[in-house]
């Protein structure tokens, strides 16, 4: 049983406008997919779907520099600032929120990691969600006692301490286990990255510890599908593939912003956009790429054929809202809605199972007591 707060309102078309795409509605509706998507910049959560007249829905919600995002089964988790987020969908089969609503996702429950800097996340095949600790440069999960717990860590870095040597970002999972992340270094010393984003980015493998390919400027979000391993060589604004054998690279599809989330979906990549700023994308590739072109960088999100590269759909979005971070889908989700841990609505939003157990018995047991004789 559910009931519904009313929805937050909507985004301030003042603060941030968004168009999209003449085609959106019908790819998303095709696909039976809705969209997720995150913006650390303004700690936000995006859910983007199609409304029953046909309209695009774009719902948001405050999470607190709001970045790694990962789909599994009927729940969200969002890592934010110092916090990890499980959001679960409170409807049932056939439910709908607030009338129009297939997908209403509730903060159930949230692990407290400190600030670590949280990237990309997965779920593995015993349902344990894995992340990148980018402050400590390893993959960790949650730990019931400490901040996190530490499962790998690349064989360059010879300390896990709080310093972000690396930049370790991106991580593909593979029937449930890790097995590519990537990083903008194999620096070992504090924020070492930050003077090797034009080049030396590498994809690793995580099962060997084996650089595949070191020839990638700021890269992120490898991926893996149909076999072939893609990643984001941001630098650059190119989602490419890599031979994980040979790693050599191919390049698909420049899109016209600095890339840092994708996901792949029936043969389609699903890529954010943010618009370069000055300090960490100063002088990157990128920019002399978008100014030949004789264009502007872009914040949003593009989808593209893979097949041969082409950009089918999009979401622009123009003012407040200047850079994204992660992405994904939400198959078999029409229009999705969400409601933030800090808002009013989610304080009158109730839901639970209404079955009662049969038979359900309680084992009191009583103590006696002795009088002596």
């Amino acid at each position: 049983m559910s009931t519904v707060g009313r929805q937050d309102t909507p985004l301030d078309p003042g603060a941030t406008a968004i168009t999209v795409s003449r085609g959106l509605p019908n790819w998303l509706n095709t696909n039976r997919v809705s969209l997720a998507y995150t913006s650390y910049q303004t700690g936000q959560l995006f859910l983007v779907g199609v409304q029953p007249d046909g309209t695009v829905s774009f719902n948001q919600q405050n999470y607190v520099r709001a970045m790694g995002l990962c789909h599994d089964g009927n729940r969200l988790f969002i890592g934010s600032l110092f916090q990890i987020w499980r959001l679960e969908n409170m409807l049932r089969p056939g439910e709908k929120g607030n009338g129009t609503f297939d997908r209403v996702f509730i903060p159930r429950e949230a692990h407290t990691t400190g600030d670590i800097d949280i990237h990309e996340m997965g779920v593995d095949r015993t349902g344990r969600l894995i992340f990148v600790n980018t402050k400590y440069s390893c993959l960790a999960t949650v730990d019931p006692q400490h901040s996190f717990r530490p499962l790998w860590k690349p064989d360059f870095i010879s300390k896990l301490v709080g310093e972000d040597r690396c930049h370790l970002n991106g991580l593909a999972m593979s029937e449930g286990v890790p097995r590519y992340v990537s990083a903008v270094s194999q620096t070992d010393m504090l924020a070492g990255w930050r003077e090797r984003r034009i080049s030396g980015g590498v994809v690793i493998d995580v099962a060997t510890n084996k650089v595949v390919t070191d020839q990638l400027s700021m890269p992120h979000s490898p991926r893996l599908s149909d076999g072939q391993l893609y990643v984001l060589d941001s630098g650059r604004g190119q989602i490419v593939r890599v031979d994980p054998e040979t790693g050599s690279k191919e390049d698909i599809a420049f899109c016209p912003g600095f890339l840092r989330g994708m996901t792949i979906h029936n043969g389609y990549a699903i890529v954010t956009a943010s618009k370069p700023r000055d300090g960490t994308f100063k002088d990157l590739p990128l920019q002399a790429e978008i100014a030949k072109r004789d264009g502007e960088p872009w914040c949003g999100i593009f989808i593209v054929n893979l097949r041969h590269g082409d950009i089918v759909e999009w979401i622009k979005l123009d003012g407040a809202v200047a850079e994204l971070f992660d992405v994904a889908v939400v198959p078999g989700a029409s229009c999705p809605m969400s409601l933030g841990p800090n808002t009013l609505e989610v304080e009158s939003t109730i839901s639970f199972d209404s079955d009662l157990p049969s038979g359900l018995t309680f084992d009191v047991k009583k103590e006696s007591t002795s009088v002596p004789q």
